[in-house]
């Protein structure tokens, strides 16, 4: 059983935003519900009092009955001439269906393109992604209860558009609530496989996805996909909700928040291609040799990955890494047994005898590849950053313990302790930031360091701080007690 990173990582608490740690989204192909990324625009709403809910809605608005886990939920779903009556129903009557879909943040990565130019957005790295297998019934056999068939892009009251209205309120919709909207013709295709959801990963949605009732849009941005289901309206246009009018739009660098025009944009859909490397963090260090690489790739539309490459010398030559979806079995792009909605894993193991760039690039089933530069891409909303993502690889140099004494000298100007095991060697890293040079004589060793932001040093591991200027140095608990005087020096270099 692989063994998973802790939870979460909180980036924002009003509202509650978080993605995992990325190695943890690789540990599975479906993601546990508990490092599945979380996005809210609001609060968290309470809907724990189901039969209070059905109440004041049945008084407000037309209904439809969801039975779901044993609780009593309700559905509203219009018409656009508003007046027709709807009649009610349990979700029971209706099929069920599993679809195994990935859900991306749009602003997933947006902490790489805000390096370029500030953006504005929640500082997500690469783990606002995950794979869940969410279960409900179809919408397309929701509104045919409703008198819309199946495969109809427009009504013939001219309903184009299905809105979807979420009990939580949010403060972009001055207190009211959150709303999205796709194309009729997108609800009603049942190839489509959107779902009106109440179970992920085989359970009960909890409330950080939804609980009771959301939609899932596979194959578009997460922000369509919305949480805490109160009503469906069948609309003409577009829905006017600030999420898909003054957000989520992609512009040109060019445009700033002096001159942008949000009516110049459509409301963002499906997610270009996309592929991150999760076995390795922006800055690793590692010994020479062999590095297995380890990551996701994406794209929207139900559209497969053809290749990943990866490249060891920042981008000059590449080779293919391997694709799966299930263990052990090669991932063939568009095969009728594959999750179409789904992401891919993949691996690859390459030798890397310096320091180096890392950088990998998917290429999907329509021949889209990702950006060289985020540069290219960059946007004022920092959405949809699907550029290579690039990590860097630092080298180790081994101390052998005869140069501890040596060493010793220069530690007492600065020390910091973490954890460690004792001390019976130390590794350095260098590169063209760091180096250090060494004469086997006391007070010969000089260990210098520009701005160099790897790693922590100790006993052949890393710890993610920083190695700062000025000589400073980490190093374990053991070598921290010596260079304190709590311990015999005689003894601890004997």
């Amino acid at each position: 059983m692989t063994r998973l990173p802790p939870p979460s990582v909180s980036l924002h608490y009003h509202p509650f935003n978080a993605e995992p740690p990325r190695s943890a989204l690789i540990a599975s192909y479906i993601t546990p519900v508990d490092f599945f990324y979380k996005r809210n625009h609001g609060p968290i709403p309470v809907v724990d009092d189901i039969e209070r809910l059905h109440s004041l809605i049945l008084v407000l608005l037309p209904c439809l009955h969801f039975d779901i886990v044993h609780c009593r939920n309700n559905l509203s779903v219009y018409s656009t001439n508003m007046a027709e009556q709807i009649l009610c129903f349990d979700s029971r009557m209706l099929p069920k269906y599993n679809v195994t879909a990935t859900l991306q943040c749009a602003g997933n990565r947006r902490t790489a393109m805000s390096k370029v130019k500030t953006v504005k957005g929640v500082g997500w790295d690469v783990s606002a992604i995950g794979n869940g297998v969410w279960g409900g019934a179809k919408l397309a056999d929701v509104l045919e209860l409703v008198g819309i068939s199946k495969l109809t892009s427009s009504t013939k009251s001219g309903g184009k558009h299905v809105e979807f209205v979420s009990i939580d309120k949010c403060k972009e919709e001055n207190g009211g609530p959150y709303k999205a909207s796709i194309p009729l013709s997108r609800a009603t295709n049942p190839d489509a496989d959107v779902l009106v959801a109440y179970e992920m990963n085989g359970e009960p949605l909890n409330r950080d996805h939804g609980y009771p009732l959301r939609v899932v849009v596979p194959g578009v941005i997460g922000a369509r996909s919305v949480k805490w289901l109160d009503c469906i309206n069948i609309i003409a246009e577009e829905s006017q909700g600030f999420f898909m009018q003054k957000d989520y739009k992609m512009f040109s660098p060019s445009v700033n928040w002096d001159n942008i025009d949000w009516s110049t944009s459509r409301p963002q859909m499906d997610f270009p291609v996309q592929s991150a490397i999760c076995s390795l963090e922006d800055v690793t260090a590692i010994k020479p040799g062999k590095v297995k690489v380890s990551g996701y790739a994406a794209s929207g539309g139900g559209r497969g990955i053809d290749r990943v490459d990866v490249s060891v010398d920042g981008g000059k030559t590449w080779v293919e890494a391997s694709r799966y979806q299930k263990p052990g079995v090669h991932y063939i792009s568009d095969d009728m047994n594959g999750d179409k909605w789904a992401w891919v894993l993949f691996d690859v193991t390459v030798d890397v005898p310096r320091s180096t760039e890392i950088v990998v690039k998917a290429v999907d089933s329509a021949a889209n590849v990702q950006p060289e530069n985020v540069q290219e891409i960059w946007n004022l909303r920092g959405i949809l950053n699907t550029s290579w993502h690039r990590v860097q690889v630092r080298m180790l140099e081994r101390i052998m313990p005869r140069s501890l004494m040596a060493l010793y000298t220069v530690l007492k100007l600065s020390i910091k302790q973490v954890p460690a095991q004792h001390l019976s060697s130390i590794w350095l890293c260098r590169d063209s930031e760091a180096s250090f040079t060494g004469l086997e004589s006391d007070c010969a060793f000089k260990f210098t360091c520009y701005n160099f932001t790897g790693c922590t040093v100790f006993g052949g591991f890393f710890e993610g701080s920083q190695i700062k200027p000025d000589l400073t140095i980490y190093v374990s608990n053991d070598l921290a007690r010596l260079l304190a005087g709590s311990t015999n020096e005689r003894s601890f270099f004997s």
